[in-house]
């Protein structure tokens, strides 16, 4: 069959001009789809995902033709891709070009398609990803799963049934995305000459830096591992596309604080617009939102850090609150007169000035691990220090100033072979590493949202519930009392009798989108990237003559400390910013560890998996300029 009607005479909705309108025969829709059919089964279908024209795509498949409209789908990038996408077309990379998550998936309601929050996915059938990516199809129940709350019963993007098949530890499986690798990387860096200041190669089994002169070609099976594509990434960032001072925006501050996402940002958003109420004490529907979204976060936090309950999860404002709260609770009751805290010289303030009050309260003494010349835990030193007296050993993870990853788990089961007991600061180390707090057994661990992609003034303490359930609460009011009277008052159980006051509800489900979207491009992925990249950094600075990098650790996160001779560290970053380069110049909240390599200051450029090779040569080529304009 053939239409008569020149589609030059057609109007974008299909209708024929006012002064043809009676010549043409009615429209036949069904031939029309009829046709489209034919003609793009013809056609190649890679030419988009869906076989459809990239001109023609907001037609929908041929066999949408003719129906009404739809609301346009969110656009959703790569770090909304996780558990409970919707089969998609597949790109050659086998990654979805869109996807629906749960709490972005539009329903009915009164006629009108809106998004629903994550506190409704229960309600809405979960339909997983194929078995080849390692998840199982589940459907959602018929009714909210059992809850400690009055309302729906919490719900979130991770089932919180048992019987469900939820991804173990390794819950993201390494996925082909495009360029660049570790292979294009350690081509990169064979053309890079060692600069006569470059440090002699360490030795061992370090994670960042002995392996760097191994050939490519020789590769255990673990180290076979699929290329990252830092582009897509990147587009995930709307803040990456700015420009400053002319020139695009090179974020090499992360270790001060991380960009967001846009699922972070829409998810913040959505929040205000749909679920904005106090939580807990309401017979309304927007407190059922809100709580429903707050414990979900409070459950994706759980499952990130692999503590065995909600109950051990605390919400706070950020890793410095983290430790106050430790201090000020547990520190309170259980350090006295003569005890001693054990901190390392690599601790951030954070770490060391709430000890430091607990200790001049109470009449106890503050012990310092000291590090060597490479900025590394002299472990034989940290075992003179523990004894009979050693009531709490608090170290970092990962060091903000040099970048050095600190053998904790060595140095928790230290502190309870003697007795003590361990907290340790994840600030630094949450977002380029797998933590698992049950096996590092630490009592306590803090970190960061902003430093994990999410918002600021989010924070979380996690403790072991028996641990949790003896600590008295710091701070007094509401949300966290179970009955007061004049006479006495009861507190809940925790998390909730640490968590007086309003919470920062937002930012707590902004920090629960940061970290489903961590996931879902997976920690091991990210951990690879960065370690190529930090490598490839750390060779090109080499090269620049008068730089003296500081932090020299085997095993490092991706933290760049240096200081450049001739030149203040401010300068340093004014001509770095000047191309449009942010990283950190000055102390870094550190100043112990700085002064231990005869510094009040450095330049810090510190890398997240959003940062590319192109940009590394962008600093490198800046720094180098500026050594040689004074020669």
């Amino acid at each position: 069959m053939t239409i008569q009607t020149p589609t030059s005479e057609l109007n974008p909705l299909g209708d024929v001009s006012g002064a043809q309108a009676a010549a043409v025969p009615p429209l036949d829709v069904a031939a029309l789809s009829s046709l489209a059919n034919q003609f793009f089964a013809t056609l190649p279908t890679s030419i988009v995902p869906g076989g459809l024209p990239a001109g023609l795509s907001h037609l929908g498949g041929p066999s949408q033709l003719g129906t009404p409209p739809q609301p346009p789908e969110p656009v959703l990038a790569l770090g909304a891709r996780g558990p409970a996408l919707a089969p998609a077309a597949q790109t050659q990379t086998g990654v979805p070009e869109k996807a629906a998550d749960s709490a972005q998936a539009p329903r009915a309601r009164e006629g009108i398609a809106q998004n629903v929050p994550e506190a409704y996915a229960a309600a809405l059938p979960v339909v997983g990803v194929p078995e080849a990516r390692g998840y199982v199809t589940e459907h959602a129940p018929a009714t909210p799963p059992s809850s400690p709350y009055y309302f729906l019963g919490e719900s979130s993007s991770y089932p919180a049934s048992s019987d469900v098949n939820v991804p173990g530890e390794d819950r993201v499986l390494a996925r082909s995305f495009g360029l660049p690798g570790e292979d294009e990387l350690r081509a990169l860096l064979t053309d890079i000459p060692a600069g006569k200041n470059a440090p002699a190669k360490e030795q061992g089994n370090g994670f960042y830096f002995t392996d760097l002169n191994r050939p490519a070609n020789e590769k255990s099976g673990s180290d076979v591992r699929p290329p990252f594509d830092v582009s897509t990434v990147r587009r995930d960032f709307p803040i990456l596309q700015e420009r400053v001072n002319g020139k695009p925006l090179v974020w090499f501050d992360n270790a001060a604080t991380t960009q967001k996402p846009q699922a972070v940002i829409d998810r913040l958003a959505y929040f205000y617009a749909h679920e904005n109420s106090n939580i807990h004490r309401a017979a309304h529907e927007l407190a059922a939102r809100a709580t429903d979204a707050y414990e979900a976060a409070r459950d994706k936090v759980r499952r990130f850090l692999g503590a065995s309950s909600t109950e051990e999860i605390i919400f706070v404002r950020g890793a410095t609150e983290a430790i106050n709260l430790v201090a000020k609770t547990w520190g309170v009751q259980n350090i006295g007169e003569g005890d001693e805290i054990v901190v390392s010289n690599l601790e951030h303030h954070a770490n060391i000035v709430p000890w430091q009050q607990l200790a001049a309260e109470k009449g106890a003494r503050l012990r310092v691990i000291p590090v060597d010349d490479s900025g590394q835990i002299l472990l034989e030193e940290y075992r003179k220090l523990l004894n009979d007296k050693t009531r709490i050993v608090s170290i970092t993870q990962v060091s903000n100033a040099l970048g050095t990853v600190t053998p904790v788990k060595e140095i928790v089961a230290l502190a309870h072979a003697a007795g003590a007991k361990a907290l340790v600061d994840g600030a630094q180390s949450v977002s380029h590493m797998r933590v698992n707090v049950q096996a590092l057994d630490a009592d306590f661990f803090v970190f960061s949202g902003h430093k994990i992609f999410g918002p600021t003034g989010i924070g979380v303490v996690y403790g072991k519930r028996d641990i949790l359930e003896n600590t008295q609460p710091w701070q007094g009011g509401g949300n966290m009392i179970a009955d007061v009277t004049f006479e006495r008052t009861l507190y809940q159980a925790p998390p909730n009798r640490f968590e007086a006051g309003t919470g920062n509800i937002a930012d707590a489900v902004g920090l629960g989108a940061a970290l489903d979207y961590v996931e879902r491009i997976g920690l091991e992925n990210i951990a690879r990237y960065e370690h190529d990249l930090l490598a490839y950094a750390t060779q090109g600075l080499r090269t620049i003559p008068g730089l003296r990098l500081i932090g020299t650790a085997a095993e490092k996160a991706s933290v760049l400390s240096f200081v450049l001779q001739g030149f203040t560290t401010v300068e340093v970053g004014q001509a770095l910013n000047r191309e449009g380069i942010a990283v950190r110049a000055g102390h870094h909240c550190a100043q112990p560890i700085l002064r231990r390599f005869g510094l009040e200051a450095t330049v810090r450029p510190s890398l997240a998996f959003y940062n590319t090779c192109e940009e590394v040569d962008r600093l490198v080529s800046v720094v180098h300029r500026l050594a040689t304009s004074r020669r």
